[in-house]
């Protein structure tokens, strides 16, 4: 690879691909050392700032017997490079071919970067089915939040991590240097029979897999399925494999790692900040939440902690915000005291604190002047409804006057926008439920009229509602393009101003998501057809394209409304209904 750094002239970023960041790890490839690649599918800014992975990162390269590099999804124009000059994609690292790794972890935030995890492979040389791979390929593993429900992309992944992955994924390092010696050893001829009988087989290695909590290895099960389409029967076809696989959590959050010296990219990224996470998991139990569910239990961060992590991190990368990050960051029991001490800390060095999501809670009128003493940041509301009642059917326990009065607090103290998240096609929703949401945002636009009589510039959120598995509302159906259309036409028509502005989710992605969020392994072939017609970086607006899925569905002879718009019985089995969550199986 030579010309390399010529080709990389042609694309448009190529700090996407150069690698060399501040706090990078580059290690020496030694044949002891496990040799680890953790992938991110989808482009390098969006990857680069998602937590799970820089985690990961710094957990594998502190350790001695092993080495961990990252590769991202190359933009469209640098895999033109790639295919036309027949390069292999390659590790950001070190440049090393992804083939020659001997572990590639995917990240699965999100389940439109499923074609990205094909492309990817593809790139690299690797066989794209699992069980087409030999001992010779590298073992694909998969975690992440849409791994809760495995299932659409079970026939490209080898096995894959439920919940929480820091210790999960250290057992998987230890259970594959145990294959490895055991392959070595018969390459050397030293194993005898016994050892030539399962000398370092992949199958082997899956099977010892299968026996760390909250590993799931899909080619050991069996899914039949009714004459309906529903899953008939769903069990394990191997001896010794769990039938129920459940989730790891990370009990101690203190004692967990965290990556103070996170990787400083040359290039600005979605969250190009300090990532400081202070609590895992949720106490509220708002029923279309996923994240609420899955991460159970809440664990908290101690504030010492925090403000230790805090103090190291901006030391080790010299970022001029931290993210104070969790579902929830206003409902730790300690985050006035938090904030006030990283106001004092940070006070001299123009470092500003921002806390993502806002719940409407007592608390949260002081947030707003606290933040403010050192630099403004975005404040963002999620009353996610219009109406109280609605609020209540989907547990959204907020109070609107307190939203207002934080609001008002936040006008105060010289902020002049404001974000609020909705949902529309929500269970039970009403007409006076939508026309509820821009009152709302008027009444919050106008509060700073009192102060400076120029109304506040709020933005409005609005995605389509999308039921998913492990939630209250997993059986709940995914309202048609129609409707979704009609209430988005009754939105625009109620706004009349350039204050407030409404942005609009695309309903025809949130349509996949509910497809793949709710779908079963027969998805595969959908997703393998999708790519082979070049589907790419479908959760991007610019290259996602709803006709190339609908041909998709049709040549794989499967109908996306079965799993989208079609409500399911309560005594279905669900194609996530093998994975133990610790919550007892939802239903409204």
């Amino acid at each position: 690879m030579n010309n390399l750094n010529d080709l990389l002239l042609q694309v448009r970023k190529p700090a996407r691909y150069i690698g060399g960041e501040w706090n990078a790890v580059k290690k020496e490839w030694t044949d002891d050392k496990v040799k680890a690649l953790l992938a991110f599918p989808d482009v390098y800014e969006v990857g680069m700032s998602y937590l799970g992975l820089k985690i990961l990162y710094g957990i594998l390269n502190k350790r001695d017997d092993c080495l961990c590099e990252r590769v991202f999804s190359p933009w469209p124009d640098f895999e033109e490079v790639l295919r036309k000059n027949n390069i292999e994609i390659f590790s950001l690292e070190s440049r090393m071919p992804i083939k020659g790794f001997d572990i590639i972890g995917f990240s699965i935030a999100y389940e439109l970067n499923y074609t990205n995890i094909l492309n990817i492979l593809d790139l690299g040389g690797i066989p794209i089915r699992s069980s087409e791979r030999s001992d010779k390929d590298p073992l694909i593993i998969a975690g992440g939040p849409a791994c809760f429900n495995p299932e659409p992309v079970a026939e490209f992944i080898d096995a894959f991590i439920i919940g929480d992955g820091e210790e999960a994924i250290e057992e998987i390092v230890e259970v594959y240097k145990g294959f490895r010696l055991r392959k070595s050893a018969f390459a050397f001829g030293l194993g005898g029979q016994a050892m030539a009988d399962d000398h370092g087989s992949r199958k082997k290695l899956l099977k010892e897999l299968a026996e760390i909590q909250g590993v799931y290895v899909p080619s050991f099960y069996a899914v039949e399925y009714n004459d309906d389409g529903t899953i008939k029967n769903f069990s394990p076809k191997e001896k010794d494999v769990p039938k129920k696989i459940k989730k790891r959590v990370v009990v101690d959050l203190d004692n967990s790692f965290y990556p103070a010296n996170q990787l400083v990219p040359y290039i600005q990224i979605v969250h190009d900040r300090i990532m400081l996470e202070i609590m895992r998991g949720c106490k509220h139990a708002c029923k279309f939440c996923q994240a609420g569910t899955t991460y159970r239990p809440r664990r908290e961060r101690s504030k010492e902690k925090i403000i230790e992590l805090a103090k190291e991190s901006y030391s080790k990368t010299g970022y001029e915000e931290i993210t104070l990050l969790s579902l929830s960051s206003g409902d730790h029991s300690k985050i006035r005291e938090i904030i006030e001490e990283l106001n004092e800390a940070f006070k001299d060095k123009a470092v500003s604190i921002s806390v993502p999501s806002l719940r409407i809670e007592g608390v949260l009128s002081e947030l707003p002047a606290l933040i403010a003493q050192v630099k403004k940041t975005g404040l963002t509301f999620a009353p996610e409804a219009g109406r109280e009642c609605l609020r209540k059917v989907i547990n959204k326990n907020i109070d609107v006057e307190k939203l207002l009065n934080a609001a008002m607090e936040s006008f105060k103290s010289g902020w002049r926008k404001v974000k609020l998240y909705f949902m529309i096609g929500l269970p039970t929703e009403k007409e006076e439920d939508l026309i509820a949401i821009p009152e709302l945002l008027y009444k919050v636009s106008n509060l700073k009229r009192s102060l400076d009589k120029k109304p506040a510039h709020v933005t409005a959120s609005i995605n389509a509602f999308v039921p998913r598995p492990h939630t209250p509302f997993q059986l709940e159906a995914m309202e048609n393009f129609d409707k979704l259309s009609e209430k988005k036409d009754l939105l625009k028509r109620s706004v009349r101003t350039k204050m407030i502005e409404l942005d609009f989710h695309s309903f025809h992605m949130a349509y996949l998501e509910a497809v793949f969020a709710r779908g079963d392994r027969r998805l595969s072939k959908v997703i393998y057809e999708a790519w082979s017609k070049g589907a790419r970086f479908d959760g991007w607006n610019d290259f996602f394209n709803f006709g190339l899925w609908s041909d998709s569905f049709k040549k794989a002879g499967l109908d996306p409304d079965f799993y989208a718009v079609r409500a399911r019985k309560c005594d279905e089995t669900l194609p996530w209904d093998f994975i133990d969550i610790g919550v007892v199986k939802s239903s409204p």
